[in-house]
């Protein structure tokens, strides 16, 4: 039995699919220049590059669910995975997007659960939504991530005091083909909010003052 899919949904499951590529590519090409200039300063044996290399693993799990999804155009598995971990990972990774910025990083993570998510997805959106932050900030500031279980929900703040989003535009952030990036395609965040409502979580931009601007995410914990 073939399956007809119209055109413009395919072409558009393409670009979305080709957008989280090149993140996670650009990963991979960074961590490796890490991994360079560690061997030469100090040796293999280096927890930074430790840390490193399974950051790259983890980015190439990530592309190689795009490119199956790309292939069968099939959803990936749900897996049941640690609240805290997950979070904390997101954030490892990100952490790639900084060069030249002298960037605090600060996590709280007040309590931990289970939640029921396509992993490689979720961690794509957290990557995504760091690594604008890290992009908004010229050249010092600072990334602070909040994240509880209340209510049922895990509740995770992701803050940036870098450039805000002007007022006018702050309703059009999550509309694909709309960026307010000189070199922005408009579909990172879009890509983000379609991906958390599969998984049955929220993506809401809370605040953007020229102190801090302020993404949450809000999905269901498992019982």
């Amino acid at each position: 039995m073939t399956i007809s899919i119209p055109q413009d949904e395919l072409q558009n499951q393409i670009r979305c699919v080709s957008h989280e590529i090149r993140n996670h590519l650009s990963i991979c090409d960074m961590y490796s220049q890490i991994i360079k200039k560690n061997l030469e300063k100090s040796g293999i044996e280096n927890s930074s590059i430790n840390n490193a290399l399974e950051c790259i693993q983890k980015s190439v799990q990530i592309i190689g669910s795009n490119l199956l999804e790309l292939k069968s155009l099939n959803s990936t598995p749900e897996q049941i995975v640690d609240f805290n971990n997950i979070i904390s990972r997101g954030l490892e990774m990100s952490k790639a997007y900084v060069i030249d910025k002298e960037i605090e990083f600060n996590i709280f993570i007040k309590n931990s659960a289970n939640i029921l998510v396509d992993e490689n997805r979720f961690l794509a959106v957290l990557v995504n939504i760091i690594k604008n932050g890290i992009e908004a900030i010229e050249i010092r500031g600072k990334i602070e991530i909040l994240a509880e279980i209340k209510n049922k929900k895990g509740i995770i703040k992701i803050s940036n005091d870098g450039k805000p989003i002007p007022k006018e535009k702050q309703n059009d952030i999550f509309t694909q083909g709309y960026t307010t990036k000189r070199n922005g395609c408009g579909i990172g965040l879009a890509l983000c909010k379609k991906y958390l409502q599969e998984q049955n979580a929220e993506l809401e931009l809370t605040k953007s003052t020229k102190n801090q601007t302020t993404f949450e995410i809000r999905i269901p914990v498992m019982k």
